[in-house]
């Protein structure tokens, strides 16, 4: 059997497609950008056709950059950005409403009045869990209860819910399998982590009627045949995770204490606890980390909503870059004089604040502040959330003490943010060759399914350092730097 494996990375802003060969060598990619809607203040959606005539032709691009038919790939593996909703008719499967994004804030007075409630502890309990817009959960009552007549078909079992996977499954194998996977039905506060089940008393919470659910299955299951006729000829399915989960394993973190943050749209860091599922007291998420062969691995992660996209907003809002590798040059040649510091809250802070109403805010400009020391402030925020989340961990499991990150996304080709990055966390950062490791780890998943990838061990082996950057930053500078952070994040807050 052929060792090319197909990876269908289906992103917040862009699908992309890349065929691994079987030394984990990228044989062939395509891309494809879509349109961001944003219907009012906080609300975010996708076009769900958008999101799936994009991952169609992303396939074939990548498949005609590789010189490979449909036929030489032995398996398919599929990545997603997580919690991000859409629900479609079981009949026509078509959709009854635009998708809506994880980064969506729609549901912030659902999500009070149950933390008003007092469900904050059971959702926590059993789902490892906050109360926050960010979940999937809330946003499917929201379509149910708005899009005329969904409710009814609903619980009529005429409608389908699902994550982008869901839904890109559903319609790969011809409508024929209605699956995901626990690293995304754990992040939808229907599912209890340590039963690895839908919850009969969450759904009940939500107002989320059981018969739109997906099948659950692991990571590294059966997921039915991509139908011929998109690509050519049929390719199994044999792997699925949400991308945080799958950047994980392309990390080759595998083993408890091992860290990886991914930096793209919005920043996710993992430590993977292995088999212990770690409580946090510091308002950090305890998750599935990944779920191979009936073994889960939970992990401890914190949430950044926005990294990359104030990079994004840098180029197309304020339009002070061109291209957004132009901002670690600019941040470079920034005044250190000038303290400038910025807090993007543009959709709410993520952990450890979990604040679904903040915005963002940028302190400390004078006259002299311009677009250079703009875009350090815009890079060295995603610094400096990391920070926060990297504490939070070391104080809820001793297991994060000496722990070396591990990191990947767009941002991390910045060499400017990975030495700040280490500067700012007191601790080394480690950049591997292969940069996407987003992919590399859902085409893991599948690969090995499919038994022409190599196991854990194997795979770990061949993960390859490009760089170390090491904290070269005084101390008194950090901690000086730290408290501007800090101070900003108060005011942001109390504004």
């Amino acid at each position: 059997m052929s060792g090319y494996v197909l990876a269908i990375d289906q992103g917040t802003t862009s699908t992309r497609a890349i065929v691994f060969d079987d030394r984990f060598g990228i044989r062939g990619l395509g891309q494809e950008e879509f349109a961001q809607h944003f219907p009012r203040s906080g609300w975010v959606e996708h076009d769900p056709e958008d999101i799936w005539t994009s991952t169609v032709q992303t396939v074939r691009t990548a498949l005609a950059d590789a010189s490979l038919s449909a036929s030489d790939i032995a398996a398919i593996g599929i990545t997603n950005q997580r919690e991000t909703v859409v629900i479609w008719d079981r009949d026509t499967g078509k959709p009854i409403h635009n998708a809506i994004v994880w980064q969506d804030r729609r549901t912030a007075d659902i999500c009070h009045q149950l933390a008003g409630d007092g469900a904050e502890a059971l959702i926590t309990e059993k789902t490892g869990l906050v109360i926050d817009p960010y979940f999937s959960g809330t946003k499917i009552a929201w379509l149910l209860d708005h899009v005329e007549g969904a409710r009814a078909k609903a619980e009529a079992g005429k409608l389908a819910f699902g994550t982008i996977d869901c839904f890109l499954l559903w319609r790969l194998t011809g409508g024929k399998v209605h699956a995901t996977d626990t690293t995304n039905a754990c992040r939808t506060q229907l599912f209890d982590i340590s039963a690895n089940q839908w919850d009969d008393e969450l759904l009940r919470l939500l107002n989320v009627p059981a018969a739109i659910l997906p099948e659950v299955r692991d990571c590294d299951a059966d997921f039915g045949i991509c139908d011929g006729a998109l690509f050519g000829a049929n390719i199994p399915i044999r792997g699925m995770a949400g991308d945080q989960h799958a950047a994980t394993l392309g990390q080759a973190c595998f083993k408890p204490g091992m860290l990886k943050s991914t930096y793209g749209t919005g920043c996710f860091a993992v430590l993977n606890t292995g088999p212990e599922r770690v409580p946090s007291t510091n308002r950090l998420l305890t998750t599935i980390a990944y779920r191979l062969s009936g073994q889960t691995a939970f992990a401890l992660e914190g949430s950044i909503f926005v990294a990359g996209a104030a990079v994004q907003w840098l180029r197309d809002g304020l339009k002070i870059v061109d291209r957004a590798e132009r901002s670690g040059p600019m941040a470079g040649e920034a005044d250190d004089t000038q303290d400038v510091v910025m807090v993007p809250a543009f959709t709410g802070l993520g952990a450890p604040w979990w604040n679904a109403e903040a915005r963002g805010a940028i302190y400390g400009l004078t006259r002299k502040s311009g677009p250079n020391e703009i875009a350090r402030a815009a890079l060295e925020a995603t610094c400096f959330q990391t920070a926060d989340l990297l504490r939070a961990m070391k104080a809820d499991w001793s297991g994060a003490s000496d722990t070396i990150l591990r990191v990947d996304g767009g941002m991390v080709a910045s060499d400017w943010t990975m030495q700040r990055l280490a500067d700012l966390l007191d601790a080394p950062v480690d950049r591997p060759v292969v940069l996407e490791t987003t992919a590399l780890g859902a085409a893991w998943i599948a690969g090995h399914a499919a038994g022409v990838w190599p196991g854990q061990e194997g795979f770990a082996e061949r993960w390859h350092l490009e760089r170390r950057f090491e904290p070269r930053m005084p101390a008194v500078e950090r901690g000086r730097r730290l408290t501007l952070w800090e101070r900003a994040i108060r005011r942001t807050l109390a504004a």
